[in-house]
């Protein structure tokens, strides 16, 4: 299938339907990362994922992977240390540490990151709007673990989490996890699939399936401001 090229122009805002995305899950490339092209994006199930050496791509895999905050599995260890509170963990205290965090963590088998500095400044453009969220875990005042996503209506784009010590990152998706299900989010788009998330109960699902879910989170608070989970 043609990968297809999006407009230079701020004001075509136009994504081609996900469904002719390419098995892989690539859609399109080109466009840019304002923040009325970002809400396009995630409204329709499709978000920016590339290093500096391509241009912007965007995806839409199939199938996608997406945790219901009602099926959250905690191992009893990783309870057993958040009854400790070894980590004091909160919410929207400080989004461009935890993106820059995340930007400059080593992951095995990667040997760069997909969070360009153009990949940062337009994620802190979209917190700024009211979209974009971080959870924080600290030990003794520092940061030492964390996570980033998008909320548009009931759902919630996890984006990317980091740590420095060990559970970190897990005490922190843990706590928002359980946030989001307070306040009656419908899902949590893992957008990759990895053994990391599946313990915490993530499944894949057909991607005709994830729009539909999409669609009806945000039929619930139309596609307006995001709900801030502080």
């Amino acid at each position: 299938m043609p990968i297809f090229a999006l407009s230079d122009d701020p004001d075509d805002l136009r994504f081609p339907p996900p469904r002719l995305a390419e098995p892989g899950g690539l859609l399109a490339v080109g466009g840019d990362l304002s923040v009325p092209r970002l809400l396009a994006a995630y409204s329709q199930g499709i978000f920016p994922w590339y290093d500096d050496d391509s241009p912007i791509l965007w995806w839409s895999p199939d199938p996608r992977p997406v945790l219901f905050p009602a099926e959250l599995h905690v191992p009893r260890r990783l309870e057993r240390l958040l009854r400790q509170n070894r980590f004091e963990v909160t919410l929207n205290t400080d989004f461009p540490a935890v993106i820059a965090a995340c930007a400059r963590v080593h992951r095995p088998g990667q040997p760069g990151t997909w969070i360009t500095a153009e990949m940062v400044a337009a994620y802190v453009a979209l917190h700024r709007a009211g979209f974009a969220h971080s959870v924080e875990a600290r030990q003794d005042g520092v940061l030492v673990g964390g996570a980033y996503g998008v909320a548009l209506g009931r759902a919630f784009f996890g984006e990317s989490m980091f740590h420095l010590v060990p559970e970190a990152s897990k005490a922190a998706f843990v706590t928002l996890a359980r946030h989001l299900y307070a306040r009656g989010c419908s899902f949590i788009d893992c957008q990759q699939t990895t053994e990391h998330m599946a313990r915490f109960g993530c499944r894949e699902i057909p991607r005709e399936d994830f729009l539909r879910l999409v669609r009806e989170a945000l039929g619930l608070h139309g596609a307006g401001r995001g709900d801030d989970p502080a």
